[in-house]
């Protein structure tokens, strides 16, 4: 009989231990302090369930969760197709494709902060490229005063920050397509929009996919680029979920609400994506009905 070698997993050790420091003990300081009242730092009074039912009637928490539905919405509903737009167009093969992919993929070693503060001088109406070429077009742009302007900068601005991830992902995809596809493709005659509805849209799938999710996440818990744009106004238009949340632990230093509260997203995230990966999972097959 074979012996069996357990040694293997002394090599993902370190890697538990480093999970184990990085996730699952905040996890279980942030359950602790989601159920007590922290008095004090030597005095705690357990409250049980009582920071979850005030987070979950706070109407500010409502109007977060509502623009940031609609943020991560509007992500996915322009980046997926504009990705996989790009990418149809990008060069296949040659020192095209190589310039091609080093262009797309600049905007992503941009640091979120600096992202920030390129499109806060960028949007500006006196000195910004895009503010001075709006206003001279007639439109009273201003990011800094109007809700929708500022919305709609972020949702500009992360649309350029993230779009070449999808673009990356959506080239690689096309690019482990055989190529026995497209020629028999072409001996049928098919036409272009053919190709891409029966060939590349379902080989894209489980691309399509990751793309989805990572974006879906990503948006969700967006933070430094809104912050250092707007700084979450004009009022609140751009106050998503993740600075409520800080507003809540780091401004008014509640730590039972923030607690209970970063575990409702955390649960939130969690719920939107299993629906994501499912229905995903389904687009294609003949099972979603």
């Amino acid at each position: 009989m074979k012996t069996q070698n357990n040694r293997a997993w002394f090599l993902i050790l370190p890697v538990i231990i480093a999970v184990a420091f990085s996730a699952i003990l905040p996890l279980m300081t942030i359950v602790n302090y989601s159920v007590q009242d922290i008095l004090s730092p030597t005095q705690k009074v357990f409250v049980g369930t009582e920071w979850f039912q005030t987070v979950m009637r706070d109407s500010e928490l409502h109007e977060a969760l509502y623009r940031q539905l609609l943020f991560s919405l509007s992500v996915l509903a322009i980046q997926i197709p504009l990705g996989i737009l790009i990418a149809l167009c990008m060069p296949a093969e040659g020192w095209r494709a190589s310039l091609a992919l080093v262009l797309i993929a600049l905007p992503l070693l941009i640091p979120w902060n600096v992202v920030g503060t390129i499109w806060q001088i960028f949007g500006r109406g006196d000195i910004g490229l895009l503010g001075y070429s709006i206003n001279a077009m007639g439109a009273d742009y201003n990011y800094t005063g109007n809700s929708f302007d500022a919305w709609a900068t972020v949702l500009v601005m992360d649309i350029w920050h993230w779009t070449p991830l999808v673009v990356l992902l959506c080239y690689a995809g096309l690019r482990a397509i055989p190529d026995a596809y497209y020629q028999a493709a072409r001996i049928d005659g098919a036409s272009r929009w053919a190709v891409f509805r029966f060939i590349q849209l379902p080989k894209l799938r489980n691309v399509l996919m990751i793309a989805v999710l990572l974006r879906f996440m990503d948006s969700f818990m967006i933070y430094t680029e809104p912050f250092v744009l707007t700084g979450g106004g004009p009022g609140n238009a751009t106050t998503f979920l993740s600075q409520y949340l800080t507003q809540k632990a780091v401004g008014q230093f509640d730590l039972g609400p923030a607690a209970a509260f970063s575990l409702i997203y955390f649960l939130i995230i969690l719920l939107f994506c299993f629906v994501l990966y499912n229905w995903m999972q389904r687009v294609g097959t003949g099972d979603g009905k």
